[in-house]
């Protein structure tokens, strides 16, 4: 199926926030885009790592050019919508000690 596809277009995009990998994101997300026809938003919070979405994922690793691309790719009112638990991406790093991250701050600019 093509959900299974993506899925596997996917599989380690986790790692790649993780290690802050920019420019494999940037042809990752593109590739998908190409072969889908799907953005960031489309997929976004469907994905999970560990329990995390990405943007939490790279806040948590300290990915600052993975996370602020992210950021930069995803609508404003993405930005602004609660995630699993109930936390906004704006709110849930100041509830985990993280508000003064570079990533915290460039969700800040964009909200």
């Amino acid at each position: 199926s093509a959900y299974a596809d993506v899925g596997n277009a996917l599989q380690n995009i986790c790692t790649i926030v993780k290690t802050n990998d920019k420019t494999e994101l940037r042809k990752k997300m593109k590739k998908v885009q190409s072969d889908y026809r799907l953005k960031l938003k489309d997929y976004y919070g469907s994905i999970s790592c560990n329990g995390h979405s990405l943007i939490r994922l790279a806040m948590l690793n300290d990915a600052v050019d993975t996370g602020t691309l992210l950021v930069k790719k995803l609508p404003k009112k993405d930005l602004s919508a609660p995630e699993q638990d109930g936390l906004t991406i704006h709110s849930w790093p100041s509830e985990n000690g993280l508000d003064g991250t570079a990533i915290a701050g460039v969700i800040s600019e964009r909200i």
